[in-house]
């Protein structure tokens, strides 16, 4: 097994702790402003992103990275619809607020990625080291962040896209899209995803490919080359 470079990981891990705190944050908050007294009482409205963190997540997130492709998940956001003002409403406001934390995430890392290839600026930090570090902290945060957007707003249990979806369906249906996903929502997720792994065939490598380019102006490929970063 050929684990990326030092600094390569690093970044990884300051990446997915930012990306995915955040996200389980904004999650929270805007439960906390629709009225839901819930994520306070569990210590979650808090820019300590420690506490957005479960250790299967966590350990998940370390073993990916050692093998080169980081992912892990946060500690769910303890929400309560039926005490925020405006349930349906304020619900979907709350689980559309991680997602959009992470697309904001993207826009950051992005305009910071645009400036320092514009000023040249990863080829001359002095050492391979730095520019694998900060060319990857810019380059994976755009990539990563994207990532983190488009699979959780797959329609699939546990994941923010099928709430996201449920909330729009009319009642009784909702009900029922709701009991399908608790009952083979995750189990099917999962062997979605190792399927698909073990044939080589990934959910988002198309959309974040795609957003990268809208994001950089340059496509993820051409940058990872400045670092000297080559997929393949």
């Amino acid at each position: 097994m050929n684990m990326p470079p030092v600094p390569m990981m690093l970044a990884t891990v300051i990446i997915l702790f930012l990306g995915i705190g955040l996200h389980e944050y904004a999650h929270c908050k805007f439960a906390d402003m629709a009225g839901d007294p819930t994520p306070a009482y569990y210590g979650r409205v808090t820019l300590d992103l420690t506490k957005h963190f479960e250790i299967t997540g966590v350990m998940m997130m370390i073993i990916t990275t050692l093998v080169g492709f980081g992912i892990g998940w946060g500690k769910p956001s303890p929400v309560n619809p039926s005490k925020m003002k405006n349930p349906r409403v304020d619900w979907f406001v709350s689980v559309a607020a991680g997602p959009i934390s992470n697309l904001a995430q993207a826009t950051i890392y992005a305009l910071m990625l645009r400036l320092a290839l514009k000023a040249n600026l990863l080829p001359q930090l002095g050492s391979r080291e730095a520019t694998l570090f900060v060319g990857w902290l810019l380059i994976g945060g755009v990539a990563t962040n994207l990532g983190l957007a488009c699979f959780n707003l797959i329609p699939f249990g546990p994941l923010d896209g099928h709430w996201l979806v449920g909330l729009l369906m009319p009642e009784k249906q909702r009900y029922y899209w709701f009991k399908f996903n608790r009952q083979i929502g995750m189990g099917g997720l999962f062997l979605a995803v190792f399927a698909l792994q073990a044939l080589h065939i990934s959910l988002v490598s198309g959309p974040i490919s795609y957003l990268f380019n809208i994001f950089v102006g340059s496509s993820l490929n051409d940058c990872a080359a400045i670092i000297g970063i080559h997929f393949g």
